[in-house]
């Protein structure tokens, strides 16, 4: 009989995550205002990063896991190849430093907590990685990561090189350096609002503080998984997506491309919203404002249960458990149906032929999520555990149903690895 798979992360680590949170923000409630907003993100950060990473390493004992590559019988060290891998980590600093200076975009206020941030950052990151390094080069069965490849390109022995092990390296440092930024600029100005707060009553008010508070509990696990892309605690990255499509359709989802597609493509949006419909009707206005929350709260669920493993584009041990017993993309189907709900595109006040027009603009939107999934199930099914998860659910998920609808189907894009 076919069973599920173990997750890679524990289902009580989504509880452990938020409670995490909740607390890291009464000390920084406690402590304001003796520092700047980025400084109170980071300090949010390394409090629920540390519960997380701690709690697996203890009592999870996920060092010891083989998908780490880490075998602690093995004990070769060199100091040779931890100073290469040094000079991996600093080449990959400059790496994204180069588009960081050279795009425009980055100049944007928005990413100005994040540069602060990683003046202090990259020299505490950089000694660090020094004894890191070493305790787990020793114990790795091939030691010859990315950090070792990239240090050879930057001592330009191109012969030493392999390509495809520098690629994924490469790609997967694309990943942290586009999406960090972005969801730290988003934490920061979370944050700021935290802190200005001023218990405004209202059922209006009641509903942006638990809206915009589970996106800010949301944008703050996110970032955590960006950083903590360790193979000590079994967070590294095994694989980033490798085809452009894939890059494609999930870069169209985030600022800037999410902007210019917003605008003149897939602008549903109409500036009529849920809350300006049934603001005067008390009751309906409630009960729609709580199906909305639920939904987030679902999203947020999602994002929860990677812990510390949270990323796009890449493939960071498979989730198997909470949300996704009900579904292979909870989040995704979550936000989508969450979006119907607040922009209520078929109220146009342009009539019905305006708002038919805007709803298929946000049946857009979900094709370009639906993609994003399908991208993701091949990425992923380059993993056995990712099939026979898929197909498990396809038999006895809670929402198996519509598992099996045309197009929604588990496609086995490829024969996984042995």
């Amino acid at each position: 009989m076919q069973t599920i798979p173990r997750s890679a992360v524990h289902g009580g680590m989504a509880l452990i995550g938020l409670g995490a949170f909740v607390a890291a923000i009464a000390l920084v409630r406690a402590l304001a205002p003796w520092y700047e907003v980025w400084q109170a993100c980071v300090l949010l950060m390394v409090c629920v990063a540390g519960l997380l990473l701690g709690i697996d390493l203890v009592w999870h004992r996920v060092h010891r896991r083989e998908s780490t590559g880490l075998d602690f019988a093995h004990d070769d060290p060199s100091f040779v190849r931890t100073g290469v891998k040094l000079l991996g980590l600093l080449g990959s600093f400059a790496f994204l430093a180069i588009g960081y200076l050279t795009l425009p975009v980055y100049s944007d206020t928005l990413y100005g907590p994040y540069f602060a941030m990683l003046v202090y950052l990259v020299p505490v990151w950089t000694v660090v990685a020094i004894p890191y390094f070493h305790l787990v080069d020793r114990r790795m069965r091939e030691p010859r990561d990315g950090y070792w490849q990239m240090g050879q390109l930057v001592l330009l022995r191109w012969r030493e090189v392999d390509a495809a092990l520098l690629g994924q390296h490469l790609l997967g440092w694309l990943v942290k350096g586009f999406f960090l930024p972005l969801m730290f600029g988003y934490m920061c100005q979370g944050m700021e609002e935290l802190l200005d707060y001023d218990g405004g009553a209202g059922a209006r008010s009641a509903f942006d503080l638990a809206f915009n508070g589970m996106y800010f509990v949301d944008v703050t696990l996110v970032s955590v998984g960006y950083l903590a892309t360790f193979r000590l605690t079994d967070s590294h990255i095994r694989s980033t997506e490798p085809s452009f499509l894939g890059w494609a359709v999930a870069l169209a989802c985030y600022q800037p491309f999410w902007g210019f597609l917003s605008s003149r493509y897939l602008a549903y949006r109409t500036g009529y919203d849920w809350q300006a419909w049934l603001h005067p009707y008390t009751p309906a206005y409630a009960a729609w404002g709580s199906v909305i929350l639920v939904l987030t709260a679902l999203y947020l669920w999602a994002t929860l249960s990677f812990a510390s493993r949270f990323s796009n584009l890449t493939h960071r041990g498979i989730i198997t458990n909470g949300p996704y017993r009900l579904s292979k993309h909870p989040a995704y189907v979550a936000k989508n149906l969450s979006w119907w709900l607040i922009a209520v595109p078929f109220l146009a006040e342009g009539g019905w032929v305006d708002g038919l027009l805007r709803c298929l603009m946000l049946l857009g939107v979900n094709a370009l999520y639906w993609l994003r999934a399908r991208t993701e199930e091949r990425h992923l099914s380059a993993d056995p555990v990712y099939v026979q998860y898929a197909l498990w659910m396809e038999e006895h998920g809670l929402l198996r149903p519509v598992a099996r609808l045309p197009g929604l189907r588990f496609l086995r894009f490829r024969e996984p690895s042995r």
